[in-house]
This record gives structure tokens, C-alpha cells and sequence, in this order.
């Protein structure tokens, strides 16, 4: 799936939210929700969205803590559990 997939595929199914995904380096799944308005256009898959990286567990001194989350496109689904529509991702991160 390409970026612009991702995008028609969050206005058809209405998706309100996005839950992004990664793995911490001790293999704990961590995510976080952005609302759908960080998602207008195809730059979070090209540039990314900022984080916390103090916030995981052995990752990021608080000083030095600015960190990417790179959605990639191919994991993208709606998220069939969820009140609201939710599209679920599973994203890269870049220090």
C-alpha cells in the first residue's frame, strides 16, 4: 500500500484516529494515538512524526529525547476493535 492508499483509505472508512505501533528494544509493543488531523497529507511517511523517546524504557536520556516514528504504509488497517474509527500502523523509529 502507498501513502496516498493509506490517506483514501482513512477518508472511506471515515478513521478519526491513528493508533501508531513499534517495538521497544526489549520487544514490548509500545503505541501511541495521533489524531487523524497529523495525517492530511503523505509527509508523516516521508518525514515522520516526533516523539518522546525519554518515554521508553532504556531508549532516550530526557536531555537528548526528540525522536521519529516513520509510519510504514504496507501495515496499515482499520481497526476492527475500536468505539471510534481507527486506523492501526505500525511505524520505524529514527533518533
Amino acid at each position: 500500500m502507498t501513502p496516498k492508499q493509506v490517506l483514501a483509505m482513512i477518508k472511506e472508512k471515515g478513521a478519526v484516529m491513528v493508533d501508531v505501533k513499534f517495538i521497544d528494544l526489549l520487544g514490548t509493543w509500545q503505541h501511541f494515538t495521533a489524531p487523524i488531523s497529523e495525517f492530511k497529507d503523505e509527509a508523516p511517511f516521508d518525514e515522520g512524526l516526533g516523539f518522546d523517546g525519554s518515554s521508553i524504557r532504556g531508549w532516550q536520556a530526557i536531555d537528548n529525547s526528540d525522536m521519529l516514528v516513520i509510519p510504514d504504509p504496507d501495515t496499515a488497517v482499520m481497526d476492527p476493535f475500536t468505539k471510534d474509527p481507527t486506523l492501526s500502523i505500525i511505524a520505524n523509529i529514527s533518533d
